[in-house]
């Protein structure tokens, strides 16, 4: 198992990063949070998990433990998948799932691309025992403020996880007002929440 990547940041994309480790880039999934905390030349270290496919090696990159962790236990559940798995790490935080489980909220899972109503309650049943209590610290979000681009990274971390452009354009037209009253500038993760909230109200 390739336990965590470390080195300069070669390439980004909406989904991607490629970590440059001992001259060889290593392709490396992540969720648009881990991606907004990185930049290209600078150095990283991500956790890692590695999924074998029949066809396909395909490595997830984490911003810690915790996050791996997560991934992989929530992958023993019937029906969640990597990309699954990553998609409820982009909409919630490690201690946010343990807390939705622990006390069955079932609209916080059902915020999630590809989870309905009646997964939602299949997976609080078979999470219950799994993936244990919150921590009950409250973690910052993952990445850096971004002063310029965030609705470009917005939309693409959108159409990562699967919405159609349209659904992407409407959905970062409806944030782009709680962007502009942010103190600051916006952070991409806080924003791609509201706006995945946004479109589970529209379906």
């Amino acid at each position: 198992m390739i336990a965590f990547v470390s080195g300069p940041v070669a390439a980004l994309a909406p989904d991607a990063a490629v970590v440059e480790v001992g001259g060889i880039g290593m392709a490396v999934q992540c969720t648009p949070n881990t991606l907004s905390g990185l930049r290209i030349g600078q150095q990283t270290k991500l956790a890692t998990s590695l999924v074998v496919r029949e066809d396909s090696l395909t490595l997830y990159g984490f911003a810690d433990d915790d996050e791996r962790q997560t991934f992989e236990l929530l992958q023993t559940a019937s029906g969640v998948g990597p990309r699954l798995a990553q998609a409820m790490l982009a909409v919630h935080t490690p201690d946010d799932l343990r807390r939705a489980v622990s006390t069955g909220d079932e609209k916080a899972l059902t915020a999630v691309p590809g989870i309905g109503k009646k997964g939602a309650q299949k997976l609080l049943l078979e999470l219950k025992d799994r993936l244990g209590e919150p921590l009950g610290t409250a973690r910052p979000a993952i990445g850096t403020a971004v002063t310029t681009g965030w609705r470009e990274q917005l939309h693409a971390a959108l159409i990562g996880l699967g919405y159609a452009t349209r659904e992407a354009d409407e959905a970062v037209a409806a944030v782009a007002p709680q962007a502009e009253a942010a103190e600051g500038t916006p952070q991409v993760g806080q924003l791609l929440k509201a706006a995945l909230q946004t479109l589970n109200r529209t379906r």
